[in-house]
């Protein structure tokens, strides 16, 4: 038997009620719009997401913005404002600089003196080195003077052992002749 012959029988309930008919008559309406309000989220939610491609550049941007331009004035603001209240004093700086001075000065001053010390010393070295190789060619003086004594005394004493030892070889060949 084929589907199209086959006679559907429906039934149709009337409400005899005011509350009851306007049920029924909501169900109708909630068929009819069933399908609209499918396509009405579907475009809704393409909408939605062209939306956020839209807007979320736009919003990068703002953040960087934000981020550069207006942050740091509140922060300065803010700063500001904190130094206007505080009711601590502000420190001086100046105690830092003048030890920073004074140390330098000292430093300087130190410098100075060591150079003049140093320059002391390499005279006095000078001196001193002087001094000594004086005392050195005095002393070599002195040595050679007695090297000389002892050597002439050497020589006079080994000149009258050869004379003696002379003498003594002569008188033997007169005594054997």
């Amino acid at each position: 038997m084929s589907l199209t012959l086959r006679k559907r029988h429906v039934l149709v309930e009337i409400p005899t009620t005011w509350s009851g008919r306007m049920k029924a008559q909501a169900m109708r309406a909630g068929d009819r719009i069933a399908p609209m309000t499918d396509q009405a989220k579907v475009a809704a939610a393409h909408r939605i997401e062209d939306a956020r491609y839209w807007v979320a550049p736009k919003l990068e941007g703002a953040a960087h913005r934000v981020e550069d331009q207006l942050a740091p004035m509140v922060s300065s603001m803010l700063s500001q404002a904190a130094r206007r209240i505080d009711p601590t004093p502000v420190r001086s700086r100046r105690w830092p600089v003048m030890t920073l001075l004074a140390g330098m000065a000292l430093g300087a001053v130190g410098y100075m003196f060591y150079r003049r010390n140093a320059q002391q010393w390499t005279d006095h070295m000078k001196d001193s080195a002087s001094d000594a190789s004086r005392w050195v060619s005095e002393r070599a003086h002195q040595a050679a003077g007695k090297a000389s004594s002892t050597s002439d005394r050497a020589a006079d004493k080994v000149s009258s052992n050869a004379d003696k030892a002379a003498d003594k070889v002569d008188e033997a060949t007169r005594k054997m002749s």
